[in-house]
């Protein structure tokens, strides 16, 4: 699954300034709003939900909040970078600097999986998360965003 696929038009930010984690989800919700055409209040209140079963935070200054809503007609992606670290309920307790957003129908069921599969695999690179930490403006995101994934598999 290719990454560059699934973000949305405008769903790459370069510094999304955000004094905590209602705001970065409310901005991740507008984005995926003129992405989808699904209402914001929609998205939002379902990410609300989301982050109430569990934080999605992975550790490490990242967090994929991800839903399923109905409405929406393919896997959508936004990627923010934060201007600052905020709070996230993290399991590690570090704050959250790097968001991945995924939109996803309410029966996308294995892509769904795939497409947090694919996240995954790119964060767990420190080379890859360096670059996405280090670029400067949504076009070099993009690019290190939508790079093949090597595997390290033995």
């Amino acid at each position: 699954m290719n990454l560059g696929d699934l973000l949305a038009k405008n769903g790459v930010i370069a510094d999304l300034k955000a004094g905590d984690k209602k705001q970065a989800l409310q901005e991740l919700a507008n984005r995926a709003s003129e992405a989808t055409g699904v209402s914001a209040h929609d998205v939002f209140n379902a990410l609300l939900q989301r982050e109430r079963l569990s934080s999605t935070s992975l550790g490490r200054g990242i967090a994929i909040p991800h839903v399923k809503l109905k409405g929406v007609n393919a896997i959508t992606c936004i990627f923010a970078k934060l201007d600052r670290a905020i709070p996230f309920d993290s399991h590690d307790g570090e704050p959250v600097d790097v968001l991945f957003f995924l939109l996803a129908p309410e029966d996308a069921g294995g892509d769904h999986l795939k497409a947090l599969a694919r996240i995954s695999r790119l964060v767990r690179d420190p080379a890859t998360l360096e670059r996405l930490r280090s670029a400067k403006d949504a076009d070099s995101l993009r690019t290190v965003l939508t790079a093949p994934v090597t595997s390290h598999a033995a």
